[in-house]
């Protein structure tokens, strides 16, 4: 057995998405995207659940298409309130429609959503050097400023909370114990 991060647990879709995704440098605005949406689709649940639903998202979302997604209507939002494979939220969804539409106007102003949400790192990844998983934080100063900034731009559902569980997906930050093999790796 590999010594992970703690809360990897047993779970083998956790253990998988701990052991090939979780802190990766991320800079496919695509992939970027998905794991803003579902960030904010996690608020107030846990990461387990939406990581099961991750694929019903996929298919459900066009594959976190922004173009197509921001053109969501009133008819797609119910047809996705109906669907039992994601998180039926009314706000959640529409938020997810709004951060499209925010997301295509950061890409048009800096180039790419990469470009733009990097910059909250300086462009590079914030290793930290934790022991033991009470020591991570829930938000940090990057995370409060993303945060502000994002909402700025008119994104919904992304808190300080929300953005620091993203910087950690999107490998914005190493923040893997010091005793999991994917320390280093990372």
């Amino acid at each position: 057995m590999k010594p992970r991060c703690q809360w990897a647990g047993t779970d083998l879709l956790y253990i998988n998405y701990h052991d090939t995704e979780w802190g990766v440098p991320l800079h496919d605005d695509r992939k970027l995207f998905e794991f803003l949406i579902l960030d904010g689709a996690q608020a107030g649940l846990s990461w387990i659940t939406i990581l099961k639903k991750r694929q019903n998202y996929r298919k459900a979302f066009h594959y976190f298409d922004p173009q197509k997604i921001a053109k969501y209507d009133s008819v797609k939002i119910e047809e996705l309130l109906s669907n039992k494979g994601i998180v039926r939220n009314k706000l959640k969804i529409e938020s997810a429609i709004q951060n499209a539409n925010a997301f295509l106007r950061v890409q048009k102003t800096f180039g790419s959503f990469d470009a733009y949400i990097w910059r909250f790192v300086n462009e590079k990844t914030i290793k930290n050097a934790w022991t033991h998983q009470h020591e991570i934080p829930t938000k940090t100063k990057e995370s409060i400023a993303m945060s502000n900034n994002l909402m700025k731009k008119g994104f919904k559902f992304v808190g300080p909370t929300i953005c620091y569980a993203f910087m950690q997906a999107a490998g914005m930050v190493n923040d893997h114990t010091i005793d999991c093999f994917r320390y280093h790796e990372v």
